[in-house]
């Protein structure tokens, strides 16, 4: 193993050791003490394998390996049959530890025993990601059996999990960003140009190299590049327009808000490519957005935001998300195309022909984004008009309301109203119908414990427990525990849908005081409608904020039925927005 290599264990070891801390800043030291330890050229292969990935998601490449062919690698390079593996399989229940078992007590013991390599094991991988067309499912095999018979138990199964892609350990963008800052900068301080270099280049691994080579000087000069998405920029909420208007010094943009899915295009000349919010290469989905931003987008080189909404091809009229998500489909993409076209609405411009926009006020990037969109009839900008008193804001999210839009975004228009890539500040701000009504607050929570079902549930979750997003501490606080709202359908998949996530023990970014029966690393997003919100002794949600040993809970859950696929956990909620909600709430009883 020459200089610029490492051995698997290293990372198998730093793996255990976040699996067994439910200690968030336990995680941070242990990947400061991996990169230390890590060469400079084999940095970037240890992020992405610490994320469970290989390259940056907009790449788009997955490695490919369902249970059934892990199965028969594991037999093939443990000697044991096939029906054996898939039966202590059943029982174990976790790929992972069966491939453990089956390789601590292989039959055929090989004479040259090989120490893994990091850069073997990456190599490895990215062959079978790589493998297509006739003959891949046995390539892979091979592939993955080559690196099982050179591996130790411990190593075997990560090596499982991570080309399932069951890896799972739950760490965060923003952990590997404070660890990065304190092995090459020094300290957590000099987070903030990383995570900007983040934001805008969206690949925590190049990210990694720059720094790891040349420290904060490498990482200043990451710049806008057409082809790579860069992180969207959020939304706060309020409940009023008085609220707004006083948030954002009188006078503001508002936007209609549509109901469809955002999307990041990238234009090169007469090619496009599309971007969901949570940065996934979705094109294949949607050819003729691509294909409406070529023909009406007048740069060489461009970076636009827009909402693509599903369109009624009989009435014109918009159509609700569900209906648009009918088109993420791998087949039949013509077919869905006819049954659910979409219209796109333009309401930011990134960047044009070389020069970032990122960096301009909103008005100056909505100004130079009107004067290069040719509008047709399925390509228009987003409906805005500058106000400066609640009675226009009020009338103006009604006509949204009206045309069928989820509400408006409101937009600061000072000086400093940048666009704040990956960052949720006050320079916009959501005010949705569901808001108006005092005991019907939508909110999107993310699933983090589940409590084990009786009577008719028997078998299935009874209910699940749920919690808001704390930007600052980067951990996910409960705010409630939820039953109702599921069908028997939903009962029924579930278990599915969260099985890839659980874990033995309250993962270390949850903060709580309940016992759920099952804990899950946090990843699944589910839309709630609360009754209302109240002070809780047992929900750490906003704890001290409005009384002190009380946090928050909502009152009443109920599942609305909507899966936010398109959110990450970062992008649920946040703790902040539950204690907007509450304040709000009782000056409205008050009154």
């Amino acid at each position: 193993m020459g200089k610029e290599d490492m051995n698997y264990s290293l990372l198998v070891e730093m793996y255990e050791r976040i699996e067994a801390t439910t200690k968030r800043l336990e995680i941070t030291d242990y990947l400061v003490d991996l990169f230390k330890k890590t060469p400079k050229k084999l940095i970037d292969k240890v992020v992405y394998m610490t994320q469970g990935k290989l390259h940056p998601d907009y790449m788009g490449i997955e490695l490919g390996i369902a249970e059934k062919l892990a199965i028969k690698a594991i037999s093939l390079s443990s000697g044991a049959g096939e029906v054996e593996v898939d039966k202590a399989l059943k029982k174990i229940g976790d790929i992972g530890e069966a491939a453990a078992k089956f390789l601590g007590k292989k039959t055929q013991v090989t004479l040259f025993h090989e120490p893994l390599t990091v850069s073997r094991v990456y190599e490895t991988m990215d062959r079978i990601a790589l493998s297509t067309g006739e003959g891949a499912q046995e390539a892979k095999i091979k592939l993955l059996a080559s690196l099982l018979s050179d591996a130790e138990p411990e190593e075997a199964k990560y090596i499982v999990r991570t080309v399932t892609g069951k890896l799972r350990l739950g760490v965060a963008d923003m952990t590997i960003l404070d660890a990065l800052a304190v092995a090459f900068c020094g300290s957590k301080e000099n987070r903030p140009p990383l995570e900007r270099a983040y934001n805008l280049s969206s690949d925590l691994g190049g990210l990694a190299a720059a720094v790891a080579e040349r420290g904060l000087e490498g990482v200043k000069k990451f710049k806008i590049t057409v082809g790579k998405p860069i992180r969207p920029m959020l939304a706060e909420r309020l409940a009023s327009p008085q609220e707004i208007l006083e948030k954002m010094g009188g006078r503001c943009a508002v936007e209609y808000k549509y109901d469809g899915e955002r999307l990041q295009i990238h234009k090169e000349k007469d090619k496009a490519t599309i971007f969901s919010r949570r940065l996934e290469n979705i094109t294949h989905h949607y050819p003729d957005a691509c294909q409406l931003v070529v023909n009406h987008v007048q740069a060489s080189a461009a970076i636009v935001e827009c909402e693509a909404v599903a369109i009624n091809p009989d009435t014109g009229e918009m159509m609700p998300f569900q209906e648009l998500m009918h088109r993420r489909r791998k087949y039949g993409i013509q077919e869905a195309m006819k049954l659910y076209p979409v219209s796109l609405f333009l309401f930011d411009l990134l960047y044009a022909d070389g020069e970032d926009l990122t960096l301009k006020p909103y008005p100056e990037r909505r100004r130079v984004l009107e004067s290069l969109v040719e509008e047709g009839e399925s390509i228009k900008l987003a409906k805005a008009l500058v106000v400066d008193n609640a009675e226009a804001l009020e009338k103006f999210f009604e006509e949204a309301v009206a045309e069928g839009c989820e509400g408006i975004l409101a937009k600061a228009v000072y000086p400093e109203s940048v666009y704040r890539a990956g960052a949720r500040e006050w320079l916009w701000i959501k005010y949705k119908r569901d808001y108006q009504a005092l005991l019907t607050d939508t909110v999107d929570l993310v699933v983090v414990g589940a409590f084990h079902g009786r009577g008719r549930r028997a078998g299935t979750y009874g209910a699940l427990l749920l919690a808001a997003y704390n930007e600052k501490e980067d951990v996910f606080p409960t705010v409630c525990k939820i039953g109702s709202g599921f069908t028997d359908e939903d009962l029924e998949k579930l278990p599915r849908m969260l099985k890839d996530y659980i874990i033995p023990h309250k993962h270390a970014r949850v903060v709580t005081q309940m016992k759920a029966d099952v804990w899950f690393t946090p990843s699944l997003v589910l839309e709630v409608l609360g009754a209302e919100i109240t002070l809780s002794p047992v929900h750490p949600c906003g704890i001290n904020r409005i009384r002190k040993g009380s946090g928050l809970a909502i009152r009443f859950p109920r599942f609305t039925g909507r899966y936010r696929e398109d959110k990450s956990p970062e992008d649920a909620t946040t703790e902040d927005e539950i204690v907007e909600l509450y304040l709000k709430r009782l000056k409205k009883v008050e009154a």
